[in-house]
């Protein structure tokens, strides 16, 4: 039996550490904290939404997307469309701090911060009492009950019983004891799982096969937010549709346009302490969030989320005034609006109707290769393998990421070689910027020297979602396939009808390149670094399906270590070799710049996990101001 300590002589590490059964030296602690469609017809009554929609007294915020989520289901919330949904209408143990930059974890249901064993692998984490899921059918009569500590239980189980088409798995795969086992026995929820139990009602016991220093970063991901056995029983696979949680809002209709949810009138009363959300009012006064002080969110009635994946549309949404209230700039309009690009600051006259914000996005936009097309990457004739490889490094040659950058990112998108991105401490400014930089008359020459003709070049099929924006990402990127001698006509794109098509085809190995964007789940290089783990792939993250044993052999070694410079050589070992394989043609972190109407209080982001911020928005009657008066422009 592990050794326990009692918490009254566990002292909680400063800023939001974890708290551990021994005493540990504060440098060790400090490392540790750096990790640390249609309407439902089981939904609401159509009088309910009658009277959100026309209720003037019904404070609303309308947000928008550019791409609907394919499913509701936490199960399935892969990407930051889906956890905009998932972490609004559910609720997870660990979360993360409203304004703190860096981004910092938070106990959410946690009840604190967890005891750890000496060993680093037993966690014990108490959630808090009072927790009640939302009102809905599939409780006995009708009535939400209390969240428990076995709800969580049940809810990562979930992850791993194949009949959920579960997406998440790869997260905790070989990580806890015996629920690998569990899966392979054949995912008998009433079967206990050794290394994940409920102790008692409101005590969750994890046991670790080895360190995982990222866990309290994956519990505050939507596939991780806890679901109520009953509702996954009584909806099935209609769960992805009708989200029954315990967070801050519930969904009340949801189709592939919006979805639109009304304030959870049980959800726990916890007033906001900016000093604990990292508030720092040098760089955030502006935003008016000193409103929100002392009071407990969601601050709205009602929270709508549009989906436009046309930057047209959300932009003649936003200018009307009354509808959605944020968006991006899109690039046509960078001249008109912004007064400077570095920093960021709007024209007089647009300052006076918008507030502002930018920053480097946390994650990348890149394509990788799908390495289990003969065509272009493993091959069973050695000789051919061969010359894959210096297929897709002619690809990696031509491609022009300048362009990329100029024509869709206003210029203000930074290009970097490799998979870790300039937000995370891992990242080399210093790294050769080869792999990034458009070389023609080279690609040409790989291409010639190993025997590859415009007569027997593969025919290459570029998936990419319907609309106008998709399209022409691939013509940019065809023209400069065209330019190293590819004929016109074996570049194909393959448009799907929604973003959730297209990421299906990725999941399930049917496009030979992947073209798509990654935002970090948690602030570690390893969240990309597992991009191209060899156990994870399709249909986990790995969608190049890489597979490289001295790759995965450094992974596995780097997983275990808490941050230190042994940890960064490895990190960085493993970059090197996706560059060295081309097998990514990789990658630029864009500038995010959100604009939002003045009485909007709010620091909009839709990094990390995406979404978290909704909960502490509010919205003052038109025509006020949320700036502070002494901030406000002239004139």
């Amino acid at each position: 039996m592990v050794p326990m300590l009692s918490a009254s002589r566990l002292r909680p590490v400063p800023h939001g550490g974890v708290r551990l059964m021994v005493v540990v030296r504060a440098a060790v602690l400090a490392l540790l904290l750096v990790l640390a469609g249609c309407a439902d017809p089981a939904g609401p009554a159509p009088r309910e939404a009658a009277d959100l929609d026309g209720n003037a007294s019904i404070k609303t915020f309308r947000y928008s997307l550019d791409q609907a989520p394919s499913s509701l289901d936490p199960v399935q919330a892969a990407n930051v469309y889906a956890n905009h949904v998932v972490l609004n209408a559910y609720d997870t143990l660990f979360a993360y701090k409203y304004l703190a930059r860096p981004y910092q974890l938070k106990p959410n249901l946690a009840d604190g911060w967890p005891e750890i064993s000496p060993d680093l692998l037993v966690y014990r984490i108490r959630i808090k009492h009072g927790v009640r899921f939302q009102d809905d059918p599939a409780f006995a009569g009708g009535k939400g009950r209390e969240l428990v500590a076995a709800d969580f239980v049940y809810s990562l189980k979930r992850q791993f019983d194949p009949k959920n088409r579960p997406q998440g798995a790869w997260l905790w795969q070989g990580r806890i004891a015996g629920l690998d086992d569990w899966k392979a026995a054949g995912s008998d929820y009433d079967r206990e799982v050794p290394g994940l139990r409920a102790l008692d009602r409101y005590t969750i016991e994890i046991r670790l096969l080895r360190p995982f220093p990222q866990l309290l970063d994956t519990l505050a991901l939507g596939f991780s937010a806890v679901v109520p056995r009953e509702a996954a029983e009584h909806y099935g696979r209609e769960l992805g549709t009708h989200p029954v949680g315990s967070g801050p809002f519930r969904v009340v209709s949801y189709d592939s346009s919006r979805v639109v949810f009304a304030r959870n009138t049980a959800f726990r009363q916890e007033p906001v302490d900016l000093q604990a959300e990292g508030y720092d009012p040098a760089t955030q006064r502006y935003t008016g969030v000193e409103r929100i002080q002392g009071r407990s969110p969601p601050f709205v009635d009602r929270l709508v989320i549009d989906f436009a994946s046309d930057d047209a549309s959300r932009w003649n949404s936003f200018i009307k005034g009354n509808e959605i209230q944020v968006t991006g700039v899109p690039a046509e309009k960078v001249d008109e609006f912004l007064e400077s690009y570095d920093p960021v600051q709007l024209k007089p006259d647009y300052a006076r109707r918008y507030q502002v914000a930018s920053g480097l996005e946390a994650g990348f936009v890149f394509e990788t290769f799908n390495m289990d097309f003969p065509e272009f990457g493993y091959n069973p004739d050695p000789e051919r393998e061969r010359r894959n490889k210096a297929l897709r490094c002619a690809i990696i040659k031509t491609f022009d990421w300048e362009a990329r950058n100029q024509s869709w990112y206003f210029g203000l998108g930074t290009v970097f070689p490799g998979i870790i991105v300039p937000v995370v401490p891992e990242f080399d400014p210093q790294l050769s910027r080869t792999s990034v930089t458009r070389d023609v008359a080279g690609a040409r020459r790989l291409l010639r020297e190993n025997g590859w003709t415009a007569e027997n070049l593969p025919v290459l099929v570029y998936g990419q979602s319907a609309g106008v924006k998709p399209r022409m990402f691939f013509e940019q990127f065809r023209a400069q396939l065209m330019d190293i001698g590819w004929p016109q006509e074996k570049v194909v794109l393959k448009q799907y009808a929604t973003f959730g098509d297209l990421g299906r085809a990725w999941k399930e190995s049917r496009l030979p390149i992947v073209s798509k964007g990654w935002g970090l789940d948690y602030p570690d290089a390893e969240n990309t670094l597992q991009l191209f783990y060899g156990p994870n792939g399709s249909p986990g993250s790995n969608d190049a399906n890489y597979r490289n044993p001295e790759y995965d052999r450094l992974y596995e070694k780097a997983a275990v270590m808490l941050p230190s410079p042994e940890r960064r050589a490895l990190y960085r070992r493993m970059n090197q070799m996706i560059i060295d394989d081309c097998v990514a043609i990789t990658g630029l972190s864009r500038k995010r710049i959100y604009l939002w109407h003045k009485n909007v209080v709010a620091l909009p982001d839709r990094e990390i996990v995406g979404g978290f911020f909704l909960r502490y928005v509010d919205v003052l009657p038109e025509g006020e101001s949320a700036r502070p008066a002494d901030l406000e422009p002239a004139g």
